[in-house]
């Protein structure tokens, strides 16, 4: 269930309730006259089953509500009502396979923007990942792993595909790649002084290291596991369901690779630097092919569902939940 809140002027008001009142999956509709300073207007409030957002999400946008007024959306983890679940029965699919797309846009829009939060994750966890790959450690490598940011604007390329937001697709691209940037010059530099100190030798970097061998040779199970990693990651991000992400981050190997491209260049080992860079693409290109197709395939279903579900229920009662 989501909560809806509607800051409209007076002259839209009658819109917005005419819009919500005609929706099956609409309950709990209230308006408070006169609330609103800022547009001077009215505040309309209102629940809604999560698989049906979408639609009315759309049409209040359409009467260019978010323009001179707001929506807000949020979740409801807990609620208590018979005609809010009747709406959520009545609703396409199940609520945690709902995509709401304009939570996601939101998300990634907020996960895609160049900020010092973002860069210096980045240049912390391509520093941890230099660590791990000196002392061969892959424990540091999980850490360096899970710590990478990197995931959210991927995601949010393939969102920007789907759903033709040039903007978007521009600032994660942008983003992406000057994260990565910063994160290898940081760890560039840090491979010079741990020369000078004598800290790091060449041979740290060219010697054996069978449990970090795989950040500099990719293979095709390097594109197999992007694959399925960023298909689980999207699933997550775009559903009621975000325990996965974790075991995503843990899968894909990007930032070891561009910790690995950075130590390669401070010491000259190159073909160290050819296979993490090889490894990294060969991450990233599976990725953001996987999040297009994933959220490709999400709209193609949730733009069919709705229509058949009406076609169900329709002229059948709602039956409730078996009492407790």
């Amino acid at each position: 269930m989501l909560s809806l809140r509607v800051t409209v002027p007076t002259s839209l008001s009658e819109e917005v309730l005419a819009v919500l009142e005609a929706d099956d999956y609409v309950t709990g509709l209230a308006v408070l006259r006169g609330a609103s300073l800022k547009p001077p207007g009215d505040v309309v409030t209102a629940d809604i089953a999560r698989e049906g957002a979408n639609p009315v999400l759309e049409a209040l946008r359409a009467l260019g509500v978010h323009e001179e007024g707001t929506i807000r959306v949020e979740p409801v983890t807990t609620w208590v009502s018979r005609s809010g679940l009747d709406a959520e029965r009545r609703a396409p699919g199940a609520s945690a396979d709902a995509v709401v797309w304009t939570e996601v846009g939101n998300r990634a829009y907020e996960d895609s923007e160049l900020n010092w939060t973002y860069l210096s994750f980045m240049v912390l966890a391509t520093l941890i990942a230099g660590v791990a790959i000196v002392l061969d450690s892959p424990i540091l490598v999980i850490g360096a792993m899970v710590l990478g940011p990197e995931f959210g604007p991927v995601a949010a390329i393939g969102l920007a595909l789907v759903r033709r937001k040039g903007h978007l697709l521009g600032l994660a691209v942008r983003t992406l790649l000057l994260g990565f940037v910063v994160g290898m010059a940081a760890t560039f530099l840090a491979g010079l002084v741990g020369r000078w100190l004598g800290w790091v030798t060449y041979a740290d970097i060219v010697g054996d290291r069978p449990a970090t061998a795989f950040i500099y040779t990719p293979d095709r199970w390097s594109f197999v596991v992007a694959v399925i990693a960023a298909a689980a990651g999207v699933l997550s991000l775009t559903s009621a369901r975000t325990g996965g992400l974790s075991g995503v981050f843990i899968s894909v190997t990007t930032v070891p690779a561009a910790g690995n491209v950075a130590l390669g260049a401070a010491f000259g080992a190159w073909h160290e630097v050819a296979g993490s860079l090889a490894q990294l693409g060969l991450n990233l290109t599976g990725m953001a092919v996987a999040g297009w197709l994933t959220l490709s395939l999400q709209q193609a279903v949730w733009s069919r569902v709705p229509a058949r579900r009406r076609t169900l229920v329709r002229g059948r009662p709602v039956l409730g939940r078996p009492e407790d």
